[in-house]
């Protein structure tokens, strides 16, 4: 049995889990300004970033977004109707069918992701701190540092 959770972990799995909050909620805000849902941008991130190549199979986005089948079929199927993504059937198999970014995709993806590249290498350096001390015990003095931009964080009260 792993050793008992100290008041001073909880704060910082708490603090984490409030910057973790933060950057989610920036990311929906980045989305929505484009005139995307919060899921159809990370789709398109999932099929750019994805190893090896830039296009993907339905069951390959479903998995890297963890959502259903048939749940991502209709996802791209928004995604196709806005001019986002193709489709493009295997050569090998064509019973597979890869979803692939358009270049207007890839355009609305580029200027998303260096917005949320910006703000990860602002927020980086207070997750990686958080991470590290609860990796070596360090929790109560991080858990009290400064949150957003030097805001501290609300009291739960």
């Amino acid at each position: 049995m792993s050793e008992p959770v100290t008041k001073a972990e909880y704060e910082t799995l708490a603090a984490f889990r409030y910057a973790l909050r933060q950057f989610l909620r920036f990311s929906e805000e980045a989305a929505q300004t484009v005139g995307l849902a919060p899921q159809q941008y990370q789709a398109l991130l999932a099929i750019k970033g994805f190893p090896g190549r830039d296009r993907v199979l339905i069951g390959e986005l479903a998995e890297r977004l963890q959502i259903r089948h048939h749940s991502a079929v209709g996802l791209v199927d928004r995604l196709v109707a806005q001019g986002l993504v193709a489709r493009e059937q295997a050569l090998t198999d064509r019973r597979q069918v890869y979803v692939v970014l358009t270049e207007h995709g890839a355009d609305v993806l580029g200027r998303l992701a260096a917005v949320h590249r910006d703000e990860l290498r602002h927020m980086g350096p207070q997750l990686n701190t958080l991470l590290q001390g609860l990796h070596e015990g360090n929790a109560a003095r991080l858990a009290a540092q400064p949150t957003e931009r030097g805001t501290p964080a609300p009291d739960p009260e």
